[in-house]
């Protein structure tokens, strides 16, 4: 098990990793673990008994590696495990391409390309953007922004803490799985219960851990009252508190009409003030960036008691 202060360095590091090389351009991990999972969901999801082997097929998919992992740091001398924990939190950590995939949405907005910023919209989420006007691409990229800092950064960082990169490592794979199968769809309402609700727990402590990042470093009192009186309406019991509480932060209004699959939801307003414009979307890059260093602050700082306690 690493120590408090082994594991702030290492948090550092595998930040700072993620913020100069961003995600593997080829050969990506995921890839390959995206295609392990479909051949298991094929070979299980038969319709009988859809939870049993939903929960099945999630620790085919996930225990494995993440067994190895823990192996490989066990196993290896320190400088050669210590580089494998930094390597397991750079694959679990998401950042850069957060900042790569938003930022040009924002930059497309601020100069008035809604054809531009309608594609790269519809690359990171899964409502329709054909016909979205500014207002609606600049909410879509907010929403995204605030829900995608807790599942790409700060849910890894946590279980990092934890369990070192075995626990990130688990993280990441828990919430692809959760993009994978977490549908309420026929197909995945019983097959894909276990890798929501599992998905749910992982995330249940890192999401209100950053519900109170986001509103500590923004209007605290505003995001605090949409977190306690809008959260609750979300379907996520996990995205609800932590947009809620971005969206208060921030002081825009998210939520509301959307277009899926040709058809408008209404979903429930999240946050207070005026609808999102380009400015708000890079405001709410800048709030996930200052809670990443709030968080490795608040490791350094508990690194440091815990050196001073044990002196």
């Amino acid at each position: 098990m690493l120590s408090l202060p082994v594991t702030a360095a290492l948090a550092v590091a595998g930040v700072a990793v993620d913020r100069w090389f961003g995600e593997p351009r080829r050969a990506h991990p995921l890839v390959a673990f995206g295609t392990l999972a479909g051949r298991i969901e094929k070979r299980l999801n038969t319709g009988r008994r859809g939870r049993p082997l939903g929960l099945l097929a999630w620790l085919l998919a996930v225990a494995p590696p993440v067994v190895i992992a823990m192996i490989l740091c066990a196993a290896l001398p320190w400088p050669f495990g210590w580089v494998v924990h930094v390597a397991l939190l750079w694959f679990a950590l998401g950042a850069r391409s957060l900042e790569e995939h938003i930022g040009p949405i924002a930059r497309a907005l601020a100069e008035r390309d809604l054809a531009a910023a309608r594609t790269l919209t519809a690359r990171i989420v899964s409502r329709d953007t054909a016909n979205a006007d500014a207002t609606a691409l600049s909410r879509a990229a907010c929403e995204s922004a605030l829900e995608n800092g807790n599942d790409a950064i700060f849910g890894a960082l946590f279980w990092f803490a934890i369990a070192g990169g075995p626990g990130a490592l688990a993280f990441r794979l828990a919430n692809t799985l959760d993009a994978m199968w977490g549908y309420r769809t026929p197909r995945f309402l019983r097959f894909g219960w276990a890798a929501a609700r599992i998905d749910d727990v992982l995330n249940w402590i890192p999401a209100r851990l950053t519900a109170t990042s986001y509103a500590l470093l923004g209007d605290t009192r505003m995001a605090l009252r949409c977190w306690r009186e809008q959260a609750r309406r979300w379907d996520s019991p996990n995205a609800g508190p932590v947009m809620a509480a971005g969206a208060g932060s921030l002081n825009v209004l998210l939520g509301g009409a959307a277009v899926y699959h040709g058809a408008i939801e209404e979903r429930p307003p999240l946050g207070a003030g005026l609808p999102p414009r380009a400015q708000d979307v890079e405001a709410a890059l800048r709030l996930v960036e200052r809670t990443t260093i709030l968080w490795l602050a608040t490791l350094i700082a508990l690194a440091f008691v815990s050196v001073a306690t044990h002196v």
